[in-house]
């Protein structure tokens, strides 16, 4: 048995989903996202039944529930019933609330701004560096700080990572860019030797 995979996913009232074949659509608020379902897994939409009489704030104004199941034991269904649960459930939290990341830029003279949709990168190159948004992302900019936003958990930190892989935080220093709130472990720089 899979511990993340047997708990089921509460459906929000503002939220449809539908299942057709091995495809799960999830219709939010604030978008529309889809999930291809491996053939071992089993995803069905069911009634919630409380166990009192009446049903706790928890269970979702809907009263509908998302189930998965494993369909075929093999040696991979219990990842894949985890995995496929964690992602449904990303999922409806992103047509709802969204996702984000945020970089901080340091460094003197290192700057970000917005260009129409893409965000322009100065640091330290002699050329700026332009990274397009994908579809679903978008960029903000306040000093310092850049925040990445969409409803797909794993492309924001897809894109979050490319910026940072532009110029990751070397270790004396601390300049580059690096995600808010990470530790960067610093080296000691060389020290001059005196002669006595």
């Amino acid at each position: 048995m899979s511990r993340i995979g047997k708990k089921p996913i509460k459906i929000p009232e503002e939220v449809e989903v539908k299942i057709n074949g091995n495809l799960v659509t999830i219709k939010g608020p604030k978008g529309e996202q889809c999930l291809k379902i491996r053939p071992e897994i089993k995803v069905e939409i069911k009634n919630y039944i409380p166990p009192h009489p009446s049903p706790p704030k928890s269970a979702g104004p809907s009263g509908k529930i998302l189930v998965v199941t494993p369909r075929i034991e093999t040696k991979k269904t219990k990842a894949f019933w985890g995995l496929t649960r964690s992602l449904l459930a990303n999922k409806i939290f992103g047509v709802i609330t969204g996702y984000e990341k945020k970089l901080v830029i340091e460094g003197l003279g290192f700057k970000a701004n917005i260009e129409g949709e893409d965000l322009v990168l100065r640091v330290g190159f002699t050329h700026p560096v332009k990274i397009e948004a994908p579809q679903g992302i978008k960029f903000s900019v306040d000093k310092t700080v850049i925040t990445v936003s969409g409803i797909n958990k794993e492309l924001v930190g897809q894109v979050a990572a490319k910026i940072r892989k532009v110029h990751p935080p070397e270790p004396y220093k601390g300049k580059g860019i690096k995600y808010l709130g990470e530790i960067i472990k610093r080296k000691p720089g060389k020290r001059v030797v005196t002669a006595g």
